[in-house]
């Protein structure tokens, strides 16, 4: 939200360009505001991913990898997935970042 006088006076679009020049970093947040106003929660929001219509397609050379937005942490349900199938004396889970790419390399 932003200051008075702006704050209620200014449409979500508006905002949005205000937001561009001053606080670039919430633009994204902003943006998905409007395109939720606009066009529907639909397409804002990424449908769960279900890991038992995911894994038939997985093998040791095709791989599951989570590109993750903020907030979003599938570890739970990755562990808990494993764990139904018996394999979690096989799971292996790494956050990339800070020099972990050759640590992921060793475990590809």
């Amino acid at each position: 939200a932003l200051p008075e006088p702006w704050g209620g006076g200014l449409n979500t679009f508006q905002t949005m360009c205000v937001l561009k020049i001053f606080r670039q970093e919430k633009l994204v947040f902003s943006t998905e505001k409007y395109v939720s106003e606009k066009l529907g929660k639909a397409f804002t929001e990424s449908p769960p991913i279900i890991l038992a219509d995911v894994f038939p397609d997985t093998s040791a050379n095709t791989p599951v990898i989570f590109v993750l937005s903020t907030g979003s942490d599938p570890t739970g349900s990755l562990i808990k997935f494993a764990e139904e199938r018996g394999y979690l004396n096989k799971f292996q889970s790494i956050s990339l970042g800070q020099g972990q790419g050759p640590v992921a390399e060793r475990l590809i």
